[in-house]
């Protein structure tokens, strides 16, 4: 059975604050990836392409992480939660909206082996 968890976290800056949304996210990239568990973490920045026209938020962070405790043990961590109290929660913060999901890669009603 794969323990492996996705998360797709969507941001939506203020008007003129994209740049210093993309750097501060850009900023937590190091850290994350020093984390027990962190298979994956990018932020990507939206660009128009004739063959993808769907809607997006500006800022997407791709995150595959090994296991639900290790995703949970990366948003207790300080600096995660300091950049949601700044940049989210705040009135004053650059970020406007934001959405974080996360999926799994098992069917509903996927046969797992026992170990």
């Amino acid at each position: 059975m794969s323990k492996k968890l996705y998360c797709i976290a969507n941001f939506k800056p203020k008007p003129g604050r994209e740049e210093a949304v993309f750097k501060a996210l850009q900023a937590l990239e190091p850290n994350a990836h020093r984390e027990d568990g962190c298979i994956r973490y990018t932020v990507t920045r939206h660009i128009d392409h004739p063959n993808a026209q769907g809607a997006s938020y500006p800022i997407v962070f791709h995150e595959i992480w090994a296991s639900r405790e290790a995703f949970e043990a990366h948003c207790n961590r300080q600096e995660i939660k300091a950049f949601f109290a700044a940049q989210v929660e705040a009135d004053e913060g650059d970020v406007d909206h934001a959405n974080v999901c996360v999926y799994t890669d098992e069917p509903h009603d996927y046969d797992a082996p026992e170990l």
